[in-house]
């Protein structure tokens, strides 16, 4: 997966009348709009979505970056894969700020893995 000029929105919405962030990728895959939902590493961590806000700070916008990563595990097997990041650097001191993400779900997944290519 090449790194492209990828962007990750943060906007609002309602649920059970509070409104919460949620982050997400716009793109076009074979002619269709897609919205592909990120998601905090671990579900269970609701800190990750304080995390991504101090990523954003006061923008709307952050870059979505990819790293690949391999190593062998115990068994003695490679292990290859990408680890997804948001990434912002602040305009006044330069300072880099990211954190991890992933897919939210096993379709938004799908619909990254075919924007990507």
């Amino acid at each position: 997966m090449a790194n492209k000029n990828i962007k990750v929105e943060r906007g609002l919405f309602d649920y059970k009348g509070k409104q919460y962030n949620e982050y997400f990728i716009r793109g076009t895959v074979r002619g269709t709009e897609v919205k592909i939902k990120l998601a905090p590493p671990d579900k269970k961590d609701k800190g990750g979505y304080t995390v991504l806000d101090i990523v954003f700070g006061n923008e709307n916008e952050a870059d979505f970056v990819v790293v690949p990563f391999e190593f062998t595990n115990g068994e003695g097997k490679t292990v290859t894969g990408n680890r997804f990041l948001v990434r912002t650097v602040d305009k006044e001191t330069g300072e880099v700020y990211e954190c991890a993400v992933k897919p939210a779900r096993n379709s938004d997944k799908d619909m990254l893995a075919m924007l990507m290519r």
